[in-house]
């Protein structure tokens, strides 16, 4: 589901009781973290997001350079929660000690695309397991695997 909403206070404001508490605990998780590791916090997409500032990363996202460098973005869907993670979509290591990790951290069975996760119980969602992940990839670390990822296609 898209959101209209210009500040993420208000996206969660608008949300359905229920999915106010999971969605504000991810975003304090998501908000503390990538910000010491230099990313901003924002609407985008429609979903809370978390990308490079232009002050890191003037060139902005090559499909649209007039927008920052995405990174993360949490929404609150139709049917689940769900948590967008580029870096687990562009690097394999990331990704392998995520699916390895995630069973530790919630009975859940990992419901997973390409870099979108979801929850349909908000019960189920590895709060813990993503603040570790939160922490492994600073914005620097992110244009790198980004231009990487640029270079090699």
């Amino acid at each position: 589901m898209h959101s209209d909403a210009s500040t993420v206070d208000n996206y969660i404001k608008a949300l359905p009781q229920e999915r106010q508490e999971p969605m504000e605990r991810l975003r304090g998780i998501f908000k503390k973290e990538l910000e010491a590791l230099g990313f901003e916090e924002g609407m985008g997409y429609g979903m809370i997001s978390y990308w490079v500032p232009f002050s890191l990363y003037p060139q902005g996202y090559h499909c649209k350079p007039e927008q920052p460098l995405p990174f993360l973005s949490i929404a609150s869907q139709k049917n689940f929660i769900a948590v967008y993670h580029l870096a687990i979509y562009s690097d394999e290591t990331l990704l392998q000690w995520f699916q390895a990790q995630y069973p530790k951290y919630t009975t859940a069975k990992l419901d997973m695309g390409k870099s979108c996760i979801r929850f349909k119980k908000s019960s189920t969602i590895p709060y813990e397991l993503f603040d570790i992940l939160a922490k492994k990839i600073s914005a620097t670390d992110w244009i790198k695997l980004y231009e990487k990822m640029l270079r090699d296609n």
